[in-house]
């Protein structure tokens, strides 16, 4: 899922090194796939949130009921600007879609932005981005939810704050891969 080569039966290539156990992507951020996202991040489309969370649930297939699935928190400022977190909106579809819990165990701890950032910074940035609320379940797979992957940066490092506070299994899951231009 991260650098795009041909991924395992996990999800992940035998070159990737990632904290995350298993990962899913719906595919490139390019096409209809793209217009789908950019319509709902940058242009209010309200309910591709509906949309985008069944192809996530399409390309998942069923998952076991130790499952919890967690967004990836969005920066408050896109949240004000968008009216709304579209990463709570597709994570809380995804888990009804596969009749499993929805948690928000994650919240940000910083408020930068990765977008127009390079492959380093973007590391730092995510490095300190995000604190976990409270214990969590050792018999549960925490499954991270985010739109675009484009270093694996925030996937990284969301999956360490879970590992920190106590999680013992992460999986990944992303509608779009972008490379880093």
């Amino acid at each position: 899922m991260v650098c795009g080569k041909n991924a395992g039966k996990h999800g992940i290539c035998r070159t990737c090194t990632v904290p995350y156990a298993r990962a899913w992507c719906v595919g490139e951020r390019s096409g209809v796939l793209r217009q789908v996202i950019d319509s709902y991040k940058f242009y209010n489309n309200y309910a591709a949130h509906q949309v985008l969370a069944s192809l996530l649930s399409e390309r998942i297939g069923k998952l076991p009921g130790d499952c919890i699935i967690v967004p990836i928190p969005t920066v408050p400022a896109h949240i004000r600007q968008r009216g709304y977190d579209h990463m709570l909106l597709v994570a809380k579809k995804l888990a009804k879609a596969q009749g499993l819990p929805f948690a928000t165990p994650l919240f940000r701890e910083t408020t930068t932005k990765q977008r127009g950032q390079d492959r380093n910074e973007r590391q730092v940035q995510a490095s300190r981005a995000f604190g976990v609320n409270g214990g969590l379940r050792k018999d549960a797979i925490y499954v991270l939810v985010d739109d675009v992957v484009t270093t694996g940066a925030t996937l990284r490092y969301a999956a360490k704050a879970l590992f920190d506070a106590g999680a013992e299994t992460v999986w990944a899951a992303a509608i779009a891969r972008q490379p880093l231009d």
